[in-house]
């Protein structure tokens, strides 16, 4: 992705993510703006905006951070929000056998005391696959993987949901379902 493209989508992750009213947006209880909504506020705060330019961020977002109302009138974070006005409603779902987060070696000691907590965000954010678990952990460092023992925990209860981009989500993940990969 282009540097400014990147610049861009960082905007939208912020907006649509943390804090619309940071540029007078307002969300609905799914996550979803009006496109039209959003180019406007933006332009009113100095970002140029339009519905192509949006679409191509949406459409080439290594993450798949966004999604577009099939009208094409709507955009939405698919995942990741802060906002309490934000409850997407997520379908439950079973997740494989383990799952993995990747986090940096600084966190460890706290996510052993602790286990893996939402923070501001509405969910702990958990991979598939260890791959993508390591370009996650990268960002803040050196990376190390934990492996979660998802089928234990839904068996005990825990809702695992998956956004569209392929992202599990729970809610928590105790100490006892973690170890270190």
């Amino acid at each position: 992705m282009a540097q400014f493209d990147t610049k861009i989508s960082k905007f939208l992750s912020y907006v649509l993510r943390h804090q619309p009213e940071s540029i007078g947006l307002t969300l609905d209880s799914e996550g979803w703006a009006d496109i039209g909504v959003l180019i406007k506020c933006a332009e009113k705060h100095g970002k140029h905006l339009n519905h192509a330019l949006i679409a191509t961020i949406v459409e080439t977002n290594d993450k798949k951070r966004f999604a577009i109302s099939d009208d094409q009138k709507r955009i939405r974070a698919v995942q990741g929000h802060s906002s309490q006005k934000v409850d997407i409603s997520y379908q439950a779902q079973v997740p494989s056998a383990v799952l993995y987060h990747g986090t940096a070696t600084r966190f460890l000691d706290s996510i052993f005391q602790q286990g893996l907590v939402a923070g501001s965000r509405h969910y702990v954010h958990l991979s598939a696959d260890e791959a993508t678990a390591i370009k996650v952990g990268q960002r803040h460092g050196k990376p190390s993987i934990l492996k979660i023992n998802a089928q234990l925990m839904h068996e005990q209860g825990f809702k695992f949901h998956q956004a569209d981009n392929g992202v599990w989500l729970t809610k928590s993940v105790p100490v006892k379902y973690i170890s270190f990969n």
